[in-house]
């Protein structure tokens, strides 16, 4: 765990949870403190999904990343609410399968670029930037986006397990397409949020996490799928992301701590809550 006596060289907030670090715990980082333990164990009894789903999403960023690079031939990514690094990150995936890649990380929370920057010291075709994700106006413009990434070429931008970080006060629907509607064409979305079947379990969730400071808005796959709308969903489309294209043989995850460890696999018994998304491309152009 992180020491919480050592001051560190950014501001970063002990006395709230974020979901950078709460996210990181459930994918077996020790980078946390006691408020996002405690913000997680107070959810989980009642939403004991969250952990399946957080691993669930961190397994799609794998195959999709994979699939925008070997399959679709895109070269330079940028990942919105990137959270802390962890095995697999996006840059080293793409590089696996696209050495020349280049990455922009976009996180709001300050631990995020502490630990990227130290990551990244040496990467001169990857960085990280602390920006917020619902202000893509300051996000294209940063020096080190318009160092890396070209719009004349086709890039993937990256919400994942984000969407439901952007409530509808924010626009979301303007946010997931500005860079869209300049980007070259070839260019795709990976998005993913997490979704309820059930409004009225949705809204309880939604009130829960909201109460601890974190954005939040749990939607109905029918309320996420009207965000993408005008988007071209790659096969198999908008899907829970075990349905996306799924690999046995893809890397596996870093085991989670003993306190989190009960309440794996609750997806299985209750598929009412559960990570849904895809990649989505530009419509083709009339002719």
């Amino acid at each position: 765990m992180i020491d919480e006596n050592r001051p560190e060289k950014v501001s970063i907030p002990y006395d709230v949870p974020t979901s950078a670090r709460a996210y990181g715990w459930m994918l077996g980082g020790k980078d946390n403190y006691e408020v996002d333990r405690a913000f997680l164990l107070s959810t989980l009894p009642a939403f004991p999904e969250c952990v399946d789903i957080a691993r669930q999403n961190r397994q799609f960023l794998f195959r999709a990343v994979r699939h925008l690079t070997q399959d679709l031939g895109i070269r330079q990514f940028l990942d919105m609410g990137c959270g802390l690094p962890t095995d697999n990150n996006v840059h080293q995936v793409a590089r696996r399968f696209a050495p020349d890649a280049r990455v922009v990380y976009v996180d709001i929370d300050p631990i995020v670029l502490a630990h990227g920057q130290a990551l990244l010291a040496d990467d001169a075709t990857t960085t990280v930037i602390t920006a917020d994700m619902r202000d893509q106006q300051s996000v294209i413009d940063h020096p080190e986006v318009r160092r890396l990434i070209d719009f004349r070429e086709p890039v993937a931008v990256l919400f994942l397990s984000v969407g439901h970080h952007l409530v509808d006060a924010d626009d979301p629907r303007r946010i997931l397409r500005t860079v869209m509607d300049r980007a070259a064409p070839g260019s795709c979305i990976g998005f993913s949020h997490v979704v309820c079947d059930d409004p009225v379990r949705g809204a309880r969730m939604t009130a829960h996490i909201s109460s601890s400071g974190i954005p939040w808005q749990t939607r109905t796959p029918a309320e996420v799928d009207a965000l993408v709308e005008g988007l071209v969903p790659v096969d198999p489309g908008m899907v829970d992301l075990v349905d996306w294209r799924p690999d046995p043989d893809q890397p596996p995850l870093a085991p989670v701590h003993p306190d989190l460890a009960p309440y794996l696999g609750a997806t299985k018994g209750s598929k009412g809550i559960y990570e849904y998304g895809g990649i989505l491309g530009r419509p083709r152009a009339q002719s």
